[in-house]
C-alpha cells in the first residue's frame, strides 16, 4: 500500500477518482474491487466509502469526469472544415475509447440501462449534437430541426458501432473513424451547401 498522505477532502476525492479511472480502464468492471482501490489509493475502506458509497458511485463519477474531459477537448472551430471538425472529434473520442476499453464496455454493456450512467452518456451526446449544430453552415434555417435529428441518430450510430468494434475489432481504427465520418457526411449532404460536404474519404 502506498504511504498515506494527508490531503484535503477535494484532493483526496480527485486522487481516488484517478485511481478508480486507472483500475476501471485496466480491468473489466466485475473484476474491480473497492478493497483494491482503497489499497492503491493508500486509504482505508472506510475513507473510500466516505467519498464513494459504492463501486457504482465511483464508476459513475469516473465516467462523468471522462465525459467532461472529452467535451472540453472536443473543440469545434467554425473556421475549420466540416471534415476537419468531424475527424478531430472522432480521433479524440476513439483515443479515449481505445485506452479505456473496459470502462467504455462497462458503461455500454454491463451497466446498460442504468439510469445514472445513461444520463451521463445522453448528456454528453446532447452536448456534442448542440456543438455540431452550432458550427454547421446551414443553407436554410428551416433545415435545423432535421439536421438536429440526423446528428442525434448519427451519434447513437457511432456509439453502437464503436462499442461493437471494441468487442471485436473487425477493421482498423482508421477505417472505423472514416466509416463514422463518412456516415455523417452522407446523412448531412442533402441538408448542407454542396461545396461544404466533400466526398469521403
Amino acid at each position: 500500500m502506498p504511504p498515506r498522505q494527508r490531503l484535503s477532502p477535494a484532493d483526496r476525492r480527485a486522487q481516488l477518482l484517478a485511481v478508480g479511472a486507472r483500475m476501471f480502464a485496466a480491468r473489466p468492471y466485475e473484476d474491480v474491487l473497492m478493497d483494491d482501490i482503497a489499497q492503491q489509493g493508500g486509504v482505508s475502506r472506510a475513507l473510500l466509502y466516505r467519498h464513494f458509497p459504492s463501486k457504482h458511485a465511483l464508476f459513475a463519477a469516473v465516467y462523468q469526469q471522462a465525459a467532461d474531459r472529452l467535451l472540453a477537448e472536443t473543440k469545434l472551430d467554425p473556421a475549420d472544415s466540416l471534415v476537419g471538425q468531424l475527424v478531430q472529434g472522432m480521433d479524440i473520442h476513439l483515443d479515449y475509447f481505445v485506452a479505456n476499453r473496459h470502462a467504455v464496455l462497462a458503461a455500454n454493456r454491463v451497466l446498460a440501462g442504468d439510469p445514472v450512467i445513461q444520463t451521463i452518456m445522453t448528456d454528453e451526446l446532447d452536448a456534442l449534437r448542440a456543438r455540431l449544430l452550432a458550427v454547421l453552415p446551414l443553407a436554410d434555417e428551416s433545415a435545423r430541426p432535421t439536421v438536429s435529428a440526423v446528428l442525434k441518430s448519427w451519434l447513437v450510430f457511432v456509439q453502437i458501432l464503436v462499442v461493437d468494434w471494441l468487442t471485436e475489432q473487425t477493421c482498423s481504427r482508421t477505417e472505423l473513424r472514416d466509416i463514422c465520418v463518412g456516415a455523417a457526411l452522407g446523412a448531412l449532404r442533402p441538408l448542407l451547401p454542396a461545396h461544404l460536404v466533400p466526398n469521403w474519404p
